[in-house]
């Protein structure tokens, strides 16, 4: 009886009368030993030939299936085709959309957080919330505003420390030359554009009685001589405590004293007494980083460790930076909601000083949108504005919290990752300007002054006129990096020009406005100048390298030839000088 057993094609084998037949179309061949216990034999009468020729066709269908399963993976696979690489194509669309969503995720968290804390300012408006209630809407906000204070102090210094210390006194002098160039021509132009808009604009006329339809009072901040304002400046570059200054500023108060004369008469007479204030004295800190990393450079290989942990304290601190980044958005949510939800009148205030607001917020925009980038562009032949697209985050921050010294750890953060400056240029510029490059507020103060002298009808001549461009450029190199922080240099403005600091309270009332963007132009300041410096440095550095190649190139050109008649070579065949440079193979050997 015939039985049958499945063979390796698929067919199977019969075994009829001890003979081994292959399935019809199937291989010429019987299983192995281990599959049908005994060896194939040939077919009795079939060509050797006919058994290859089947396995070959079969071979052939199978490719013939294989390739239209990957052309097409179906039978009709020429159908197919185009429909695959359309999704292939959206499959490449989505993967680009997802890593640019993934690498801009915190520029589109901390855009959203500001329109978010708009809305959310519009809609608890008018709930009436209580002081303490806008005290606990603030509280994610407030938490944001200690985290990045608490990181400013060893930012700046390990910064300045390690940024002095990995540059060589050459291009420390040389940058820092065109840095405060920069600074200052950058606040001049500032100055004289806010002054020459206030003439324009004239936001000051007709607005002599806002005190009284406003209804503002306050504290408002001491009278100071500009003679005491220049020297506490000069003071608070020396601290006389290095711990102290991390928190306490020197401040000129003044004492009255009851003096009698010779006369008879008792006359008062304000004898000016040092005090220290609450707050961290930056500029102090700044000028004794610069030097200690100075002096670390020149130690040379003692100072290597120093150095060394000034940049590990720093690459830490970046990390941290890093994490807090992350808490902007919400922070940012909070801090523009419960700002919002603070101010009293709104639409009275904007309508009484919607001039003063509309031409400080113009000086800003022509400044910051068009004077920086030209002086970027000029400098640089490249495009400002794709710059500033990577610095959207810090400059959002920025507009939240109108800190200078609190943004600088995100805007060393995204200048040296988005826009590739160079750590050495960054941490060394950016911490100064911080400190000394106020453009924004500049413009504010130099505004604030040709306001209030309008609001009081005093025609401004040309000697207070420039009196104002130096006190504001000079007195802006000094103003904390704080909100409100310009507000106290006007009043130094105005005791220079002779003008009452009554009206002060005004300005204070719109401060929360126009401060946002003079923050902004503040740290788009710092930015560009940095961007400024690094491309510079590496335009140098470029140069020099040519240069070295030029040199190098001779040096080798006059060592072969010394080489040739020097006493230290001998020749291997020195028989005659023209065989031995005629001949390539020859060698050489240094005794």
């Amino acid at each position: 009886m015939a039985r049958s057993q499945p063979g390796p094609a698929g067919g199977e084998w019969r075994r009829a009368g001890g003979t081994v037949l292959p399935p019809p179309g199937g291989a010429g061949t019987a299983p192995g030993p281990g599959r049908g216990g005994a060896a194939a034999q040939s077919v009795p009468g079939a060509p050797h030939d006919s058994g290859t020729r089947g396995a070959a066709v079969q071979r052939s269908m199978e490719e013939a299936a294989a390739g239209e399963g990957k052309a097409g993976h179906g039978r009709n696979g020429h159908a197919e085709g185009p429909a695959a690489e359309e999704r292939q194509g959206g499959g490449a669309q989505l993967r680009g959309c997802r890593g640019f969503l993934r690498r801009n995720a915190l520029v589109l968290l901390t855009v959203s957080g500001v329109v978010a804390g708009v809305a959310l300012g519009a809609a608890v408006r008018g709930a009436a919330l209580s002081p303490a209630q806008i005290s606990y809407l603030a509280f994610p906000g407030e938490l944001l505003l200690r985290m990045l204070r608490m990181v400013i102090l060893p930012l700046v210094f390990c910064s300045l420390v390690s940024g002095a210390a990995s540059l060589d006194t050459r291009s420390l002098g040389r940058l820092g030359g065109i840095a405060l160039a920069y600074f200052l021509g950058t606040t001049l132009l500032a100055s004289g554009l806010a002054v020459a808009l206030g003439f324009i604009i004239r936001p000051g006329a007709g607005a002599s009685a806002l005190n009284t339809q406003l209804g503002l009072s306050g504290a408002l901040p001491p009278s100071k001589e500009t003679v005491d304002s220049f020297l506490d400046l000069i003071r608070n570059l020396f601290p006389a405590n290095l711990v102290a200054a991390a928190f306490e500023t020197y401040a000129t108060d003044y004492k009255m004293l009851l003096r009698n004369t010779t006369s008879g008469n008792a006359t008062w007479e304000k004898i000016p007494v040092g005090t220290e204030i609450k707050g961290m004295n930056i500029l102090g800190l700044v000028l004794f980083a610069l030097v200690l990393g100075v002096a670390l450079k020149k130690l040379g290989q003692e100072g290597e460790d120093l150095i060394r942990f000034f940049n590990s304290f720093n690459e830490a601190t970046m990390v941290l930076v890093t994490w807090i980044m992350w808490y902007v958005p919400i922070g940012i949510m909070f801090l523009v909601g419960s700002k919002i939800v603070e101010m009293e009148d709104i639409v009275l205030l904007v309508t009484s000083l919607g001039k003063y607001i509309f031409a400080s917020i113009l000086g800003h925009v022509i400044h910051g949108g068009i004077i920086l980038p030209l002086i970027y562009f000029a400098a640089t032949r490249q495009n400002p504005y794709r710059f500033l697209l990577g610095l959207i985050t810090p400059l959002a921050t920025a507009f939240a919290t109108c800190s200078s010294s609190a943004t600088l750890p995100s805007m060393i953060k995204c200048i040296e990752e988005n826009n590739g400056v160079d750590k050495r240029i960054s941490r060394f510029i950016l911490p100064i300007g911080a400190t000394v490059n106020m453009d924004g507020a500049a413009i504010f103060q130099c505004m604030a002054a040709v306001f209030i002298a309008q609001l009081n009808n005093v025609d401004l001549n040309p000697g207070q006129i420039f009196t104002i461009l130096v006190t504001a450029t000079a007195s802006s190199v000094g103003a904390a990096g704080v909100p409100a922080g310009g507000v106290l240099t006007i009043a130094i403005i105005l005791e220079a020009i002779g003008l009452p600091t009554n009206d002060l309270s005004l300005i204070l009332a719109v401060d929360w406005i126009v401060d946002r963007t003079t923050t902004v132009v503040n740290v788009e300041g710092d930015a560009l100048g940095a961007g400024i410096l690094n491309y510079l440095n590496e335009k140098d550095k470029k140069e020099r390298e040519q240069e070295l190649k030029e040199v190098t190139v001779e040096a080798v050109a006059n060592s072969k030839s010394e080489a040739e008649t020097s006493p230290l070579v001998t020749h291997k065949n020195p028989v005659s000088n023209t065989s031995s440079t005629a001949d390539p193979e020859s060698k050489e050997s240094v005794l």
